[in-house]
């Protein structure tokens, strides 16, 4: 069965801008859009024109400096939005235009006060404007994860209808459980007229932490794109994080998904982010987080040590990060962690020199909370290990390398 292609739509410059203390300039959105270009994006969704001069002239440049991903620019469904979004988008070798409006009922009654029929009404005339400006229009249905399917649908029939060629079905609130939010792609799929004509787009959001799982329950039930952002950084908790679902995609062929991501350039892209936005990744984030490849429990280290993959599913070299499995020594480490990093090193320790230095370790271990290489070497000296037994222990170790 021919794998289905899942297209990557990266929002780190427009929702992910969007957390409080991230603020990236023009210079910034520029060098972060072809870094997403090189690692493989689909579409790159570059900002909100109409909500500032800069933003429009971030759009604008990077419309300039990119070829091959679409550049998307957000609006909402107010023809003044719309019309700045198709300016800022003119130099695009590629553009697309996202604009819609809030569908649930609390949005409708308290947001808009207004009615069912008077916004969909206002959808279709913002997909009709929309597309005076760009051929490709993204409609998205803000607050689909709390809108009654039956509305849902009828607002999905009537863009797609005007011209809409790719629907988003976003849980702007993280409300959806991931059995539910699948269950909702699927009603679009099969009661929408047209809708095998365009794309079916997911965007979740963090604050339950469902994002991943309900953007992966999406595409196994017919979406075909997934929103995200670098390092899952976005409105309140956050977006889809692009690494962890083009990592599931990746590394479950049962799924037969295929995404066009560079895995390789995860970590830099990674990195780069973080650096420009400030936002520094958690350090147990799946993926990126520098223990995402660490291990300090003795169990784990020693199988790691054996064979990697009794305790990663993933190899890190997949995703840049090139000085592999992390050995972190602490109390809990035992005697094939403690040699192991020994013979990184340089030093190979008989059993019984191992011995006399593990019994040091683990009473300097129980007071730190780990043990650097500086100290290793201090624990040799400590268990008086002579100058002329270390030498022969490093030419050991060279013959065997």
């Amino acid at each position: 069965m021919e794998k289905k292609k899942i297209y990557i739509f990266d929002t780190t410059l427009r929702d992910g801008e969007q957390v409080p203390g991230c603020k990236l300039n023009t210079k910034e959105k520029v060098k972060i859009a072809k870094q997403l270009e090189y690692l493989g994006v689909d579409v790159i969704e570059a900002g909100f024109p109409t909500s500032s001069p800069g933003d429009y002239q971030s759009v604008q440049e990077i419309c300039k400096s990119i070829s091959n991903p679409i550049i998307c620019a957000l609006s909402r469904a107010v023809e003044k939005d719309i019309k700045i979004a198709g300016s800022a988008l003119k130099y695009a070798k590629r553009s697309r235009i996202h604009t819609g409006i809030g569908t649930s009922d609390c949005h409708i009654l308290y947001k808009f006060n207004s009615t069912p029929e008077k916004i969909i009404e206002r959808a279709i005339q913002a997909v009709k404007y929309a597309k005076k400006f760009v051929e490709d229009v993204e409609f998205y249905a803000e607050d689909a994860g709390r809108t009654k399917n039956d509305f849902l649908a009828k607002v999905c029939e009537a863009v797609i209808k005007y011209g809409a060629t790719v629907i988003n079905i976003p849980d702007t609130t993280g409300y959806c459980l991931p059995e539910e939010y699948g269950k909702k792609i699927r009603y679009i799929k099969e009661n929408v007229k047209g809708i095998h004509n365009i794309t079916l787009s997911t965007h979740c959001h963090n604050d339950l932490g469902l994002a991943t799982a309900n953007s992966l329950s999406g595409i196994i039930n017919g979406a075909q794109q997934v929103e995200c952002t670098i390092n899952g950084i976005g409105e309140r908790a956050g977006n889809t994080s692009l690494e962890e679902i083009v990592m599931i995609i990746k590394q479950n062929s049962r799924l037969n998904f295929f995404t066009n991501i560079k895995t390789k350039l995860i970590f830099s892209t990674s990195h780069l982010v973080s650096e420009c936005t400030g936002m520094k990744v958690q350090s147990n984030k799946a993926i990126v987080g520098i223990n995402a490849f660490s291990h300090s429990s003795g169990i784990h280290q020693d199988g790691v040590i054996k064979k990697r993959e009794t305790y990663e599913s993933i190899n890190p070299e997949d995703v840049g990060i090139n000085n592999h499995t992390s050995i972190v020594l602490t109390a809990r480490s035992g005697r094939a962690a403690l040699s192991y990093r020994y013979k990184k090193l340089g030093f190979f320790l008989n059993k019984n020199s191992l011995e006399l230095v593990y019994s040091i370790f683990l009473k300097y271990a129980d007071k730190k909370k780990d043990i650097s290489d500086k100290e290793l070497r201090i624990l040799l000296e400590k268990a008086n290990l002579n100058n002329n037994r270390l030498q022969h222990m490093r030419r050991i170790n060279l013959k065997h390398v």
